[in-house]
């Protein structure tokens, strides 16, 4: 299995039910055979431009683990699913994770020095 990140625009309108359709995008993910790593809401934020006449959307970020076949199928499900305006399934970048892995560890050690002075 290999990692993903999945963000995903839901219909702002869910907001005050947003778990109904979390549940359907996560649920999605594990019958697919994956399964969610790691989740974070980012909230109800302005869009650059409308989608569905819709001018807001809520946020959602997801680190999935996902086998070969799956990714296809998720992409097929999500473009017909009414809760989700847009989404974006990449492959997960080592790479970029490492550095700001690395960009965190420097700043928590010079943060360390400098309290000392």
């Amino acid at each position: 299995m290999k990692e993903y990140e999945l963000t995903v625009l839901i219909h702002p309108d869910l907001e005050a039910d947003l778990d109904k359709a979390l549940d359907k995008v996560k649920s999605l993910i594990t019958d697919n055979g994956g399964e969610v790593i790691k989740e974070d809401n980012w909230g109800k934020k302005k869009l650059a431009y409308q989608i569905r006449r819709e001018d807001f959307a809520v946020y959602v970020y997801m680190e999935v683990n996902l086998p070969a076949d799956a990714p296809l199928k998720i992409s097929n499900t999500l473009n017909i699913t009414d809760e989700v305006l847009r989404y974006l399934l990449v492959k997960a970048d080592d790479k970029m994770r490492q550095a700001l892995a690395e960009q965190k560890e420097r700043e928590a050690k010079n943060e360390a020095e400098s309290s000392q002075d």
